[in-house]
């Protein structure tokens, strides 16, 4: 046996069973919202299917080398089908909790069996401590490896389904390997082959049609087809298009509809900008799309608009993408606009600008990286970079659906110094929605609506501001850095809606 491709099998065996764990969280993410919940019970689950298929080794006592060849084509099948295996069970509307930690564990298990019985079969080759020592680095190595090529690389290049595939069909190759790294103990090398062979084959059809699959699992997604659908290092981007024009969703969540966006957008920064002292220079945090930036330049005051979006590849298809361009009426591209892609804390923690108005246009709290950006701290760096006079809005879902989270977002606004005049809109594809209105000073209105407006009216806009009790104020904490209790409450509520 060749000891240094024994270690090189174990770097790709760590490495491969990292991007299934990985694979599975970021998917488990993607369907189901909060990131970090998904990632903990998926890690842990993991983990302990480890210690569930390193406790099983112990009952393997005979063909181990045979049963390491098996196993590790078992983790081959199973990983790489997990990513297909659970965007068909979340699209079917099968029990997706269960499969999803059905998966984890068999994942687990499996590759929580392959290095003990590597270790039994290498154990004539070393002394222990040596053996041990070397094979958990290369163990450890693979882990770093897998962490840093998942989001640079893979998630961007690949999207999940292919690489689970790819992945899978990189163990597959190893375990083909492996008959030959192993042959002089193996009983049937030449029917350990057929196998490996066999499974590589399967992933590697699948590996191939794996762009088909990806928009066939997709389209079972929406309602809609898909048009256009990119994986980016920041999230999952889909378009698509039906009877009712098309409709942008970031990670599974709906952002727009064509038909109907008007009202959110027009409603999202007409308060703002009549309330102003001024509009020479806008801050659209968010808003990659265009849209915010559409209505803002309504204005003919406006000197300057500066959009802050994290994805360099929205505000790419908000420029590219025909049909949203024509709908932003390519706002990315008036030179008033500047388009700078970095994160919003972050450009608020550097910048020295300050705005006559902020239109916060982020999705909502579904996580902690987007529950930073409506904590207190947050709040306070948009208000350094107000000029006086200045207004903010922030959007701030649904005061309906999340009756509490809408208030919590109010009340954490107030306790970042500024008064607040919340109010909402019926957004046929949303349902009932929040802004909050926010300013040191006074919010009454300043200037009169630019004509052209679908939606809101000299007279409709008034009435945005008062509250059926059924959404009134009721009483709810603020939101901290340290506590992130909106992202919480926010899950808790809309859970009961979906």
């Amino acid at each position: 046996m060749n000891r240094s491709l024994l270690f090189l099998t174990v770097l790709v065996i760590a490495t491969c069973g990292l991007i299934y764990e990985l694979i599975v969280g970021t998917l488990a993410s993607y369907l189901l919202g909060d990131s970090i919940t998904q990632f903990s019970t998926v890690i842990g689950v993991y983990l302990f299917a480890l210690g569930i298929g390193a406790w099983l080794s112990g009952f393997i006592d005979k063909g181990v080398p045979t049963r390491f060849v098996e196993i590790e084509l078992a983790v081959a099948l199973t990983g790489g089908i997990s990513a297909p295996f659970l965007f068909a069970t979340f699209s079917s509307g099968a029990s997706f909790r269960v499969a999803l930690y059905g998966m984890v564990t068999v994942i687990g298990t499996l590759v929580g069996l392959e290095i003990p019985l590597l270790l039994r079969i290498m154990k004539d080759q070393l002394e222990f401590k040596d053996l041990v020592s070397r094979v958990l680095t290369f163990d450890y190595l693979g882990a770093l490896f897998a962490s840093l090529l998942f989001p640079i690389v893979l998630v961007p290049k690949l999207g999940l389904v292919r690489t689970s595939l790819a992945f899978g069909l990189l163990n597959g190759l190893v375990g083909l390997w492996s008959t030959y790294l192993l042959e002089s103990v193996l009983p049937s090398p030449t029917r350990l082959r057929l196998k490996a062979v066999l499974v590589s084959v399967v992933l590697l059809v699948g590996l191939a049609m794996g762009g088909q699959m990806t928009d066939l699992l997709e389209e079972q997604l929406y309602n809609d087809e898909v048009v256009h659908a990119q994986s980016t290092p920041y999230q999952r981007i889909v378009v698509t298009r039906g009877h009712r024009g098309f409709s942008l969703f970031l990670n599974g969540n709906l952002q727009f509809a064509a038909i109907d966006e008007y009202r959110y957008h027009e409603a999202l920064v007409m308060p703002a900008m009549r309330a102003a002292g001024s509009v020479k220079r806008v801050l659209i945090l968010g808003g990659g799309d265009g849209l915010a930036a559409r209505e803002v330049l309504r204005f003919p005051e406006v000197e300057s608009v500066t959009l802050v979006d994290l994805d360099p590849a929205m505000t790419k298809l908000a420029v590219d993408y025909g049909e949203l361009a024509a709908l932003n009426r390519r706002s990315l591209e008036d030179p008033k606009v500047r388009v700078i892609n970095d994160d919003a804390l972050r450009f608020l923690d550097e910048t020295t600008e300050r705005f006559d108005v902020a239109i916060i246009d982020f999705p909502d709290p579904n996580n902690f990286s987007l529950g930073k950006l409506y904590t207190t701290k947050f709040y306070g760096m948009v208000k350094r970079h107000l000029t006086e006079g200045g207004v903010a809005v922030i959007q701030s879902t649904s005061p309906l659906f999340a009756r509490k989270s809408f208030w919590c977002i109010d009340e954490t606004v107030r306790a970042a110094g500024f008064a607040t005049r919340p109010y909402h809109v019926w957004v046929p594809s949303f349902g009932e929605w929040g802004y909050v209105l926010a300013s040191t000073s006074s919010m009454e209105p300043r200037r009169p609506l630019p004509e052209g407006l679908a939606f809101i009216s000299e007279t409709s806009l008034p009435t945005l501001f008062v509250f059926p009790p059924d959404m009134d104020r009721v009483p709810s904490e603020v939101n901290k850095l340290n506590n992130q209790v909106l992202v919480h409450t926010y899950e808790d509520e809309w859970r009961r809606w979906n």
